[in-house]
């Protein structure tokens, strides 16, 4: 047992040796969960910039646009009485989501049911900007369609409860659930941190028999410690242990971002144990197999850069190809991130991510018998040499 604390010892000195290892580790999930905390502290998109061209200059067209200007995601910044100068102003100010046109006569055509345009340039370059633009500026002009044909009916003599219910024959009722404020930061500053989670444990891990090869010392580690079990744990157990301080580092930057993840926290760090598991049994066999920590680490990134985009966090995995959905199911975070939406952002239950937690467990084994399995033939063909 003394020489198992040694050894555990050994590889916390090996690991602070290494700088850049050092520089990784501890600094890239501080000034990831820092930086991007700040990026999406705000957690909504409010006051986008929008243009209103008002060739008609009523009362009608200003009432519309002071409907827009009273929404908290749109915010009015300019207004034209004539479309000769919008190119220009777009052309400014490329952050412009939306350019809104009230055509001349609007009012008077309204009145006459004539039937009157108002067009909507949408500058779709940013897919998330122009759609909280297009739903903002869709919700205030319904609203102002509803409330001047309602008007109308009223000032034939229509009683108001009867032209509300002319127009509106049924209520729609739209409850949301979960993230219900739909604050990016909730949403996606958590499935990033364990992203760079991932990254740093297989960035780590794939140095950790690799820098032995180099060093020449995986002779010496094999030959005075006969259980490849007990090698392979004292490869893992330092990682695992730092990976618990960058979860608690995560539960305090909750605290300082003021993000309401209160439920199911223990449930959630039992998975995380699992998932750290899975990544390390990844790592280490990699590792194993490939004696150059640059190729290692090269192999590992392969991997780790777009499990984010494959997880079926942000784009669903119904809408992927049969053969992504397959390598993106061999990737921890995926099941990690599954269980994460289920446990904190919808307060579901341990039982609800059964699924996801045997799929790591599975990774997990699959990588830890095929690591036990080069580690004996690495140490066979090292002593054999010998």
């Amino acid at each position: 047992m003394k020489n198992f604390f040694l050894l555990i010892k050994r590889e916390f000195r090996l690991f602070w040796d290494n700088s850049v290892l050092r520089l990784l580790f501890i600094g890239a999930p501080i000034m990831y969960g820092i930086l991007l905390g700040f990026v999406y502290q705000k957690g909504k998109v409010t006051d986008l910039p929008v243009v209103v061209v008002d060739e008609d200059q009523s009362q009608m067209s200003r009432k519309a646009i002071e409907m827009m200007n009273d929404n908290e995601v749109l915010n009015v910044a300019f207004i034209r009485y004539d479309q000769n100068d919008l190119a220009k102003i777009v052309a400014e100010n490329d952050n412009i989501p939306a350019v809104v046109i009230i055509p001349k006569d609007f009012e008077k055509q309204v009145m006459t049911k004539k039937y009157p345009e108002v067009l909507t340039i949408v500058n779709t370059s940013n897919v998330l900007t122009a759609n909280y633009a297009s739903t903002a500026i869709q919700v205030c002009l319904g609203t102002f369609k509803a409330g001047v044909q309602i008007e109308a009916l009223k000032k034939q003599g229509m009683p108001e409860s009867v032209a509300m219910s002319q127009y509106e024959p049924f209520k729609t009722t739209f409850i949301k659930k979960y993230n219900r404020s739909t604050n990016y930061m909730y949403f996606l500053w958590p499935g990033i941190l364990a992203t760079v989670l991932q990254q740093v444990l297989l960035l780590g891990l794939a140095l950790s028999f690799a820098s032995e090869y180099e060093n020449g010392t995986f002779r010496t580690l094999v030959s005075e410690n006969k259980s490849l079990l007990k090698i392979m744990a004292i490869k893992i157990i330092p990682y695992l242990i730092m990976s618990f301080g960058i979860w608690i580092l995560y539960y305090l930057f909750t605290f300082w971002f003021r993000i309401p993840f209160y439920e199911n926290l223990g449930a959630l760090t039992f998975v995380a144990g699992i998932f750290v598991l899975s990544i390390c049994f990844i790592g280490i066999l990699v590792s194993i197999l490939i004696p150059s920590q640059l190729k290692a680490t090269e192999v590992l990134m392969v991997i780790a850069t777009p499990s984010f985009i494959l997880s079926g966090f942000t784009w669903p995995l119904s809408q992927m190809p049969d053969w992504v959905v397959a390598v993106a199911n061999v990737i921890p975070l995926t099941h990690f991130l599954q269980a994460f939406r289920i446990l904190l952002i919808e307060e579901g239950t341990l039982s609800q991510c059964s699924g996801a937690i045997w799929a790591m467990i599975w990774i997990g084994l699959v990588c830890a018998v095929l690591s036990y399995v080069a580690l004996y033939f690495k140490r066979k063909k090292v002593l054999k040499q010998g």
